[in-house]
């Protein structure tokens, strides 16, 4: 993991271990981004999800995707003294397993900004293969 890039995440969201859910930042444009997350194995959920036969819960692919979204908003977000919040996800759909072992790739674009919602659509890929597709809205909030 580039140290420079953990940084930038980081200032993006605040989001920590064991709930950073983005690696790495692949790329990023004003309306899309490509972030990336590896699955060791050793991470906390693998332990009761399911003992023998661990599989990455579908709720952390949400977030993970959900995450680099964030990141992608939190340049407008600084513009606006706040972070984003998730407030809505639809259209969700599993179409692959992630395993212990496995790297799986998040693409986020930001389709249509409205006041402050910010309508986004992921797509996670693992090995060339969709995991998880969904659409989301963020808004920017102060948080805590």
């Amino acid at each position: 993991m580039a140290h420079s890039t953990l940084e930038k995440i980081h200032a993006a969201i605040p989001h920590r271990a064991p709930m950073l859910l983005v690696d790495e930042i692949v790329s990023q444009s004003e309306k899309e981004i490509v972030c990336r997350k590896s699955f060791s194995g050793d991470e906390y959920f693998f332990q009761g999800h399911y003992p023998d036969q661990p599989l990455v819960p579908g709720v952390i692919l949400c977030e993970a995707t959900v995450q680099s979204g964030a990141v992608l908003l939190s340049e407008l977000a600084k513009d606006l003294s706040g972070k984003p919040v998730l407030t809505r996800m639809t259209d969700v759909k599993f179409k692959k397993m992630v395993l212990p072992g496995d790297t799986i790739e998040m693409t986020v674009k930001l389709d249509e900004v409205v006041s402050n919602a910010y309508y986004l659509t992921g797509i996670t890929k693992c090995d060339g293969k969709v995991a998880v597709r969904l659409s989301f809205t963020c808004s920017i909030a102060e948080v805590g």
